[in-house]
């Protein structure tokens, strides 16, 4: 089965909060065909920066994690074009990056693993998913 992660579930594995057994599980799991979009690498070393990281320690902590992966999906006129009807068809505002990452998953018929309210507000008819936060209400 194929995989996209979202930045937030990187995040959750990384800090080992809620949800980063199940990120974990997928990394163990030989099966699991994982994708990386290329946008979470830059959103990652930003929020990890955030928490205080020095750039170097970021960049060690992408580099380590993209290696995890068995494709960094590229932001291309596919992409960008799904994100925007995802967009449209979200009743919720969607951030840009979360359209793409989540144009993404569609694309590659994966299920999108994240933590990101924002994602939840995505119809599942149009992206599968695979929500890590124990209080969705999905």
């Amino acid at each position: 089965m194929r995989y996209v992660l979202d930045t937030s579930a990187l995040l959750a594995h990384h800090r080992q909060e809620a949800g980063w057994p199940a990120v974990q599980a997928l990394f163990e799991d030989d099966e699991a065909e994982l994708i990386l979009v290329s946008v979470s690498l830059t959103e990652f070393a930003r929020r990890l920066r955030e928490l205080g990281a020095i750039e170097e320690e970021a960049k060690a902590v992408l580099v380590s994690y993209e290696l995890l992966f068995g494709e960094v999906a590229p932001v291309d006129a596919v992409t960008a074009r799904a994100a925007f009807v995802l967009g449209c068809r979200t009743p919720r505002r969607l951030p840009l990056v979360d359209a793409l990452i989540a144009a993404v998953a569609q694309i590659k018929g994966a299920t999108l693993v994240h933590r990101d309210e924002h994602m939840r507000a995505i119809p599942s008819e149009l992206v599968r998913q695979q929500d890590l936060n124990p209080h969705s209400t999905e």
